[in-house]
């Protein structure tokens, strides 16, 4: 048995260290460290609410979008109002620019690039592979790159600029579309649309959105050999990489894209197809500080009662992040969690025969794409140019709110508390602290922690490419891992 540190990750936001212990050539155990301490909750002790408008999109620079809804809605919540219409449209389409976006960047530049290594040179797809994803000289970044800034055009038209917009607001958005913004809206999803259609799938979103099962999916990639998505479900069979980083799926999501009272995805928790989908209840969860360098709590606490200050003595700690629980169990959070909620046939096979692992995590993230950006054209041509995106209302002087959305990587959440009109608490949860927390007072290991258990990785631990991947399939944004 030997003891082994991976780390820091490259092509990772932020800093992130995976300590292991090898048995047998095999991981036994697993600790996930964030080593970045950030201290944003601290900094919003004292200030006026609407203040934190301006701090929390610097959380991260690329999830600002999220970060910022999150804050607003937790704002709105404290309030007691809802935005106009015409500004949640405006949202939705801000927020899955910057989702579909970060899902085209993880894919292309973080992801794949892996299988361009000298380790996979032996493998019969390696030269297409190396040809397409390597890292700098491949020929899909360029291709790629520049379809997203064309993409990207859509939140400067919406949201004034990206990241760090101050556009997001309870009531709405400051930013208005007028028809001729409609036009240019829809011309600029065109082309991203055609980008899809014809590199990364090589046919029609609406028929991605219809694969039902495994099998179709199968058929579906011998018929379109040329597409990326095509070429990553070939490489995967050939690595089995649903057989990588496999753990029992235990979702939730806290809806993503609100429309009125509802969500284009719902809001909920998923164990297995017999359960069904499970309600959820924001009351159920809880923050565990008993292996974070944090001062410790006498129990873990929700987050409108949690506190956030750094105790690097703490003894039992092995990292700045803290260990988020749903009602004492650990989540993953994430596309796959969404689309399995949402009960799309295609992940709900997928999930049912080989439980959450790295093939199911990407193909989840692809399948968003196909399916979300048909709803951004939808939304686009709801927008009414002559009606309000934005009112205004009093902050109270004491009140409690939460925000609650969906990021590219899975569920954010933002709770405030007010008091003599300032706030008295500011508690964040992203989606990397629940997938890449640490142990808890029951010393049940995090997602990632459990994922990476049984990983070959040779006696020695050099054979790690492996870990690479897993890591990857969550996608974790250590920036936004820690406050």
């Amino acid at each position: 048995m030997t003891r082994k540190l991976y780390g820091p990750f490259n092509r990772v936001e932020g800093d992130l260290e995976v300590e292991v212990e090898i048995t047998e050539g095999k991981i036994s155990k697993a600790w996930v460290n964030s080593p970045l301490y950030r201290g944003f909750e601290q900094i919003m002790q004292g200030k006026s609410p609407l203040d934190t408008l301006v701090y929390v999109p610097r959380i991260c620079g690329i999830c600002s979008v999220s970060q910022s809804i999150a804050c607003a809605e937790a704002l709105a919540d404290a309030q007691g109002i809802q935005a106009e219409i015409n500004g949640q449209l405006a949202s939705n389409i801000i927020l899955a620019c910057e989702n579909l976006a970060d899902h085209l960047t993880h894919f292309y530049l973080f992801f794949m690039p892996d299988f361009a290594r000298k380790a996979y040179q032996d493998q019969p797809w390696y030269p297409d592979v190396e040809l397409r994803f390597r890292a700098q000289t491949g020929t899909a970044a360029t291709t790629m790159l520049r379809a997203r800034a064309e993409f990207i055009h859509i939140t400067g038209i919406l949201a004034g600029k990206w990241p760090h917009s101050l556009s997001i607001q309870p009531g709405g958005t400051t930013t208005t579309a007028s028809a001729s913004d409609k036009v240019k809206l829809l011309a600029i999803l065109m082309g991203f649309r055609q980008f899809l259609e014809t590199q990364l799938f090589d046919d029609s979103l609406e028929n991605i959105c219809e694969l039902e099962n495994e099998d179709a999916l199968r058929a579906w990639a011998e018929q379109h050999s040329k597409a990326d998505f095509a070429q990553f479900l070939h490489l995967s069979d050939s690595l089995e990489l649903h057989d990588l980083g496999k753990i029992d799926p235990n979702f939730m999501s806290y809806g993503a894209y609100r429309q009125n009272n509802d969500f284009l995805f719902p809001k909920g928790r998923w164990t297995n197809e017999a359960a069904g989908l499970l309600q959820l209840d924001s009351q159920l969860i809880r923050e565990d500080l008993s292996h974070s360098w944090m001062l410790e709590q006498q129990a873990p606490a929700h987050p409108l009662q949690g506190v956030t200050i750094p105790d690097a003595e703490q003894a039992e700690g092995y990292s700045w992040c803290k260990a988020p629980r749903y009602d004492g169990s650990v989540i993953e959070v994430g596309a796959l969690a969404r689309q399995t909620i949402s009960q799309h046939p295609l992940l709900l096979d997928l999930v049912s025969k080989n439980q959450s692992n790295v093939t199911n995590r990407i193909v989840a993230r692809l399948l968003e794409l196909a399916r979300v950006l048909p709803e951004m054209e939808n939304w686009c041509r709801q927008l009414q140019p002559n009606n309000p995106f934005c009112h205004q209302s009093p902050m109270p002087t004491s009140a409690e709110g939460q925000g609650m959305v969906e990021a590219a990587r899975g569920s954010l959440g933002h709770w405030i508390r007010i008091e003599q009109g300032k706030i008295s608490n500011y508690q964040i949860i992203a989606p990397t602290t629940w997938n890449f927390s640490p142990r808890d007072k029951d010393n049940i290991a995090g997602a990632l922690e459990q994922a990476l258990l049984g990983t070959a990785v040779g006696e020695g631990g050099n054979q790690a490419i492996a870990i690479q991947h897993i890591v990857r399939s969550f996608d974790p944004c250590m920036v936004c891992t820690v406050h």
